[in-house]
């Protein structure tokens, strides 16, 4: 008995030393007309299918980045990356803009009432609006 509750403890210390990863949600302007939207309808903006938005993005480093791309695009970040990278070579679009962190995300969808950006829940605040919570 004496190892399985060992075994327990171990198990369970270990398995709170893995860091929870953030909430994603994905935010526009407060005048903005957009109203809840889809990861399908999302994914189009942040992979260049749609010019209806636009995309600001953080940087390849932030967490944040590759927690939104995987549950919201279904694409690693070095996938998006890819396709971008085709999208600029042969003229079909330019590059999202990209900002520092959350805060310079809420800064910049404030700015541009067609600006579509994703940040952590716990920045969210009255300067933008959720359109989708990543599942």
């Amino acid at each position: 008995m004496k190892p399985f509750i060992l075994h327990m403890a171990a198990l369970l210390a270990l398995s709170s030393a893995v860091p929870a990863m953030a909430e994603v949600v994905v935010v526009v302007n407060p005048k903005s007309a957009a109203g809840a939207m889809t990861n399908e309808q999302v994914a189009q903006f942040f992979l260049g299918k749609s010019t209806a938005m636009t995309p600001i993005d953080q940087p390849e480093s932030a967490p944040v980045r590759a927690e939104f791309y995987k549950k919201v695009t279904d694409k690693e970040p070095s996938q998006a990356k890819a396709l971008w990278s085709k999208l600029v070579f042969t003229g079909k679009a330019t590059l999202p803009k990209e900002v520092a962190n959350s805060a310079d995300v809420k800064k910049a969808v404030a700015a541009d009432p067609k600006a579509i950006g994703y940040i952590e829940k716990s920045a969210v605040d009255g300067t933008v609006k959720v359109v989708l919570t990543a599942p």
